[in-house]
């Protein structure tokens, strides 16, 4: 894999979907000053610094209510199109992340509505992407939006975070993985009704959740389940990442070291949206797809070394970072 790899003609069209978030972030005890977050931020900020070209959207429901406007800023200096965001006088997602070692506690504070299929700007069926990306942080997207999404977006690839749609939030807003066979029956039938224009990403502990098992590598080749050709990401932190297609080998790749850990949220977002990017240009060959994994395990790597949506770095830089091998054994 070249440091100096031909630069693609392809513009990629993708759209993020779901909630924009404010997080508030407690590590060490010590409080820091509310950020933008969720999926959709991470994803959409991180593709943006790695690929300039990339033209991306934001589809969301914003409340107004909790929500200091001006952190929407990120999005207009980046050339991030707002035009899906709908605007709501009501309380915005907003979740408290306290960090204690490298395990993480979150609390839902208050949350946005759902989002509805009919609220999609028409520009969006006029000019469709070529990539959607379901990212929910709290259930916001339901069976039937996904239906109606697939049914009005035929050729796009899907990627789908795991997580938003498989925690489980209790009235006082603690957010878990228990097990619940609703929510699992849920994501199933999501997974069989995209087959193979899926690309489904979870952290291990989702995909423990989702697989009810605990051996990573028993957990990848459960997803053979299926019985499709989607491709299934496990991001493990520290331990790397697998990526898994029914009828090719498992591919395991190793974390980046990154230069010191300031603030471990959303580096699963990055993964992810730097993989479907890559995944799009390429020639989608199981040989490709793994250096694919590579940069974008090493594009995950930069985020943790900043507060907030701040650690995203350029291909260029990615790529030095992957010529370095420089692993977290």
């Amino acid at each position: 894999m070249g440091i100096h790899e031909k630069k693609s003609d392809t513009i990629v069209n993708i759209c993020f979907i779901g909630h924009l978030a404010v997080d508030s972030i407690v590590r060490f005890k010590q409080k820091r000053k509310p950020t933008l977050g969720g999926s959709v931020t991470f994803g959409s900020l991180s593709l943006k610094k790695y690929e300039k070209t990339a033209k991306i959207g934001i589809i969301s429901n914003l409340g107004t209510l909790n929500f200091d406007k001006s952190l929407l800023k990120r999005f207009d200096d980046s050339f991030i199109d707002l035009r899906g965001v709908k605007s709501l006088e009501v309380a915005n997602t907003n979740f408290i992340i306290e960090y204690v070692d490298h395990s993480r506690t979150l609390t839902l504070k208050s949350r946005c509505p759902n989002l509805r299929f009919d609220e999609i700007p028409d520009f969006y069926f006029s000019n469709p992407p070529q990539i959607i990306v379901l990212a929910p942080l709290c259930n916001e997207i339901s069976y039937k939006y996904v239906s109606k999404i697939l049914e009005a977006f035929p050729r796009a690839y899907i990627g789908i975070d795991l997580q938003g749609f498989i925690r489980n939030i209790d009235k006082s807003g603690n957010v878990s993985y228990l097990r619940e066979e609703s929510t699992i029956t849920n994501i199933t039938k999501i997974i069989n009704l995209i087959g193979d224009r899926l690309i489904l990403k979870g952290s291990e502990i989702e995909m423990k959740m989702l697989s009810n098992l605990e051996s990573p590598d028993k957990i990848m080749n459960w997803c053979k389940v299926f019985n499709n050709n989607a491709i299934y990401i496990m991001t493990m932190g520290e331990a790397g990442s697998m990526v898994m297609k029914y009828g090719e080998e498992l591919i395991k790749i190793p974390a980046y070291k990154p230069k010191r850990v300031v603030d471990e949220t959303g580096p699963g977002d990055v993964y992810l949206a730097i993989f479907l990017y890559e995944f799009f240009i390429s020639d989608k060959s199981w040989n490709k797809i793994e250096e694919i994994s590579y940069k974008a395990s090493a594009a995950a790597s930069f985020l943790v070394e900043k507060k907030g949506p701040e650690g995203f770095e350029t291909k260029k830089k990615v790529m030095k970072r992957i010529m370095s091998k420089k692993y977290i054994k």
